[in-house]
């Protein structure tokens, strides 16, 4: 796997580097790879230190939260490996003053050790330390006692409860037991689509078949606690959220703090899907959302895959979670806007074009046709993505099936006229597809639609023109013409090869014959075009060899008709 790296060896290294490089209020040790407040006041002046570390591989954690309001210093291990004593004890003295430190330990054997033998050390220099070990994960609930857990992404809510109330002023001990209490209130789970791939080699920790997600993962790409087949994100997060609401025993009427974990390759897309089924799983459940935050705060690398937080919350955990800090990593107020999906009306009115006449009627014969192409471009989405994806941004696959799921949804409709079906399938189009697709289909339908409206019968000949009409409108819009690989290489020839047929006479199902063959023709040709334009145009000579997808999609639908032309 190609990464950005230098000697994989030197990657933590430069890596804090470059975050102290970026980061004007932290600072690094010369010999120890430790992140520390560069504005900490004089030792005797310090309030209470929060440390926490560990492998590291888990960016933003811990360097990240470094910073007024969370972490004094963070200790950094090579990755997915616990940090030396020595360096924890180096963490310590650098940031503690006679006020002491709390250590923020995620359960993992390491970690206990190298952070509880520094803090034993540490108490020997004078210096008072309190550990305290989150052991958050709930996959292991049925299997180890909660004290032998592992500490995953929940650990970042005690650092925020830790670091506000040492800012606060309070002594060790009282910071100490709120954070304790607090690690006491988390359930977290996590899913993995993936492993993830360590820098110093070349292969996954561990490698998932397409039909396969690992529950339960761990943060340092070890398997999770049971391998299963993949499910939608509502059933997925449900799941999840099951299994630590029913560990931490909540009842309807609490008060939870929500936390959307990205374990390094989930998009922002996917953690925004499963924050919404989060949210309404936890309202289902009767529980009041207080805070929830969502995005990449305890990675485990590129692992694909998400966490899920919940955290009991009462009136002083609330006020520490949102005391402010000054961390650029901490995602913000956290407030929740649940209402906020119910949606607000456009204020629009019904498009002037749309067709009154509506009824709960058979499905006309024009509606028919539209039916039989729609599903056309649902069943040919695969080819159509696959050609998109070779010139473009892989998005007309998915365009054409939102088309025709949007026709097929359609109801059954006594359109008074040829004209009102098309303006209403050009509305229908224009809201269902989104980039250039939309506007490109609308247009043509609409001006289409005004050329069969000056006939109250329109004949072959009306149609004929109407379909030329059409493909001027979109070279008009899109300023493409034939011969620049776009749908027009389909559309130009079909439509003239309609026109064509029908001065000569000929029946329409020959005239739509030959129209078809044309588009396919003409699409075909578009495989050896130099594009000119669209985005296909800034590949150049890469885009060449296969036929352009918007020109295919033509001939889907043009062939799909081609049984109610006659």
């Amino acid at each position: 796997m190609k990464k950005l790296l230098n000697d994989p060896s030197h990657v933590v290294r430069e890596m804090l580097e470059g975050l102290a490089m970026l980061a004007p209020d932290t600072a690094l040790l010369r010999d120890a790879n430790v992140v520390v407040r560069r504005d900490l006041p004089e030792p005797h002046a310090r309030r209470v230190a929060i440390i926490s570390g560990g492998g590291s591989g888990h960016e933003p954690a811990h360097a990240g939260y470094v910073g007024d309001g969370m972490l004094a210093a963070a200790v950094c291990g090579e990755v997915f490996t616990s940090p030396s004593t020595d360096a924890v004890l180096a963490a310590i003295r650098a940031s503690a003053g006679p006020n002491g430190a709390l250590l923020v330990v995620k359960n993992y054997t390491g970690d206990r050790l190298n952070f509880g033998l520094a803090a034993e050390l540490a108490r020997a220099e004078g210096i008072p330390v309190e550990v305290v070990v989150v052991a958050d994960d709930v996959s292991l609930r049925n299997t180890v006692g909660r004290g032998r857990r592992r500490g995953i992404a929940g650990t970042v809510f005690v650092h925020k409860i830790a670091g506000a109330a040492a800012a606060a002023g309070k002594t060790l001990a009282d910071v100490a037991a709120l954070a304790r209490s607090a690690a006491d209130a988390i359930g977290t789970m996590g899913v993995a689509l993936d492993g993830c791939t360590l820098p110093a080699t070349q292969q996954s920790s561990f490698s998932l078949a397409d039909d396969e997600i690992e529950l339960g993962l761990g943060i340092h790409g070890e398997k999770g606690v049971q391998r299963t087949k993949p499910m939608p994100a509502d059933q997925l997060t449900d799941t999840l959220l099951t299994a630590i609401t029913d560990d931490l025993r909540l009842s309807g009427g609490e008060r939870v703090a929500l936390l959307i974990n990205g374990l390094g390759a989930t998009t922002p897309m996917e953690l925004a899907v499963v924050a919404r089924a989060a949210i309404n799983g936890l309202r289902q459940r009767g529980l009041r959302i207080e805070r929830a935050w969502c995005g990449t705060l305890l990675s485990a690398l590129n692992m694909p895959g998400c966490s899920i937080s919940v955290m009991r919350v009462d009136d002083e955990r609330l006020a520490l979670l949102d005391a402010p800090t000054k961390v650029a990593t901490w995602p913000g107020a956290g407030r929740v806007n649940v209402d906020g999906a119910t949606g607000i009306a456009a204020g629009a009115a019904e498009d002037a074009v749309a067709s009154s006449n509506q009824a709960a009627a058979q499905r006309t014969p024009l509606q028919l046709a539209f039916d039989a192409a729609a599903r056309a471009l649902i069943d040919d989405e695969a080819r159509l993505t696959e050609l998109d994806s070779k010139a473009g941004d892989g998005d007309l696959g998915s365009s054409m099936k939102r088309a025709g799921e949007a026709v097929l949804a359609i109801p059954a409709t006594a359109w008074p006229s040829a004209a009102d079906a098309l303006a209403d399938l050009a509305v229908t189009l224009r809201r269902a597809i989104a980039g250039s697709s939309g506007p490109f289909y609308a247009t043509a339908l609409l001006r289409a639609s005004r050329r069969l409206g000056e006939s109250d019968a329109p004949a072959a000949p009306d149609w004929a023109a109407a379909f030329d009409l059409a493909v001027k409108a979109i070279s008009e819009l899109g300023g493409a013409q034939p011969g620049e690989r776009t749908m027009l290489d389909a559309l130009r020839p079909a439509s003239d090869a309609f026109t064509a047929a029908v001065d000569r006479g000929e029946p329409l199902a020959a005239a739509w014959a030959a129209t078809v063959d044309a588009a396919e023709k003409g699409a075909a040709s578009t495989a050896s075009m130099m594009p000119r334009v669209g985005r296909a145009s800034y590949l150049g000579e890469r885009a060449v060899g296969e036929p352009d997808g918007g020109a295919v999609a033509v001939v889907c639908w043009l062939r799909a008709l081609t049984p109610f032309v006659r």
